[in-house]
Order: structure tokens, then sequence, then C-alpha cells
């Protein structure tokens, strides 16, 4: 599916767990995710914690989208 919006034009960031899978699916756009169970959170973490670290992960996705890439590019935000 990501590779039929970018081929249309849009560009698309994959938010993942296991930035294989995003690879083996063609994405080239990929931020990597927190963890399976809890993609954009911890709950580990407290309130306050777990709100920047969820504004850092789709900050680097909105950088994502902006950014020209050739071929398959992992941003990471930690």
């Amino acid at each position: 599916m990501v590779k039929e919006i970018e081929r249309a034009g849009l560009p698309v960031v994959h938010i993942c767990t296991v930035t294989p899978i995003s690879m083996t699916v063609g994405a080239n756009r990929i931020v990597p995710a927190v963890a399976i169970p809890h993609p954009l959170g911890n709950p580990a973490l407290s309130a306050e914690e777990e709100k920047v670290m969820r504004r850092r992960i789709v900050e680097k996705a909105l950088e994502a989208l902006t950014t020209e890439v050739d071929g398959q590019t992992i941003f990471d935000w930690q």
C-alpha cells in the first residue's frame, strides 16, 4: 500500500515497530516505533514523559515527509 500511495505522488511515512518488515514492503520513509504492544507509547513512563516521546516520534515523521529520499531511509527519533 505504501508504494502505491507514493507512486501516486504522495509521500508516505511508515511508523513501525519492526523495521525489516517496512523494508520488505518497500517503504521509503521509515520511522521506528517503540514496541509492538505500544507502538507510539510506553506505559512505564509518566504521562509527561510519554507525551514528550510521542511528540518526538511525530515530529520525526513530519520531518521525514518533507525530506527527499532516494530509496529506503530510516529516520531514527531517539
